[in-house]
């Protein structure tokens, strides 16, 4: 720009000066890493999170079975229970392990009422449940709702009912 005889810019030269600076662009979004040793990785997107849904199908799985059979979970594992764990243990685990190598976030699947957060604690809180059963079971000796379920009839009822015919 050349400024004029008497040292002062013109208008067209002012406007020219004044006008916006060009927006800056967004930096691109960090490249997710798809290598088997950064998914699996102890801070990697992997394990604490196909851990926390193996714990919330477990926990949900085991109180199921201990209300329906009065089974506690360690007669639960004796009774056929590790190669139905082991079953799912792949299958989510594949399942949970397939997006994560092709690029797919959690993060990006998150909606409003499920996100990504929500999962994480449930799955911890999960964890946390699965071994406190574990260890109330064991210090009780049997099943957490042992003696509190019957069979009347081939129904279900609590223990204060008075038609009780068995106890489970």
């Amino acid at each position: 720009m050349a400024a004029s005889c008497n040292g002062m810019l013109s208008e067209n030269e002012i406007k020219e000066t004044s006008a916006a600076p060009p927006k800056p662009t967004p930096p691109p979004k960090p490249k997710v890493s798809t290598s088997f040793s950064d998914v699996l990785a102890f801070s990697g997107p992997g394990p604490e999170r196909i851990n926390g849904r193996l714990a919330m199908i477990g926990f949900v799985t085991a109180m199921g079975v201990e209300l329906a059979n009065g089974q506690d979970i360690f007669a639960q594992i004796q009774n056929g229970g590790v190669p139905l764990f082991l079953g799912t243990s792949a299958l989510l685990s594949l399942a949970s392990l397939i997006p994560l190598f092709k690029g797919v976030t959690v993060e990006s699947k998150s909606g409003q009422l499920m996100t990504s957060d929500a999962e994480l604690w449930n799955g911890r809180f999960a964890m946390l449940g699965l071994v406190a059963l574990a260890f109330t079971e064991f210090v009780k000796g049997g099943a957490l709702f042992c003696g509190s379920v019957v069979r009347v009839n081939g129904g279900v009822r609590d223990s204060g009912d008075e038609s009780i015919v068995e106890l489970v």
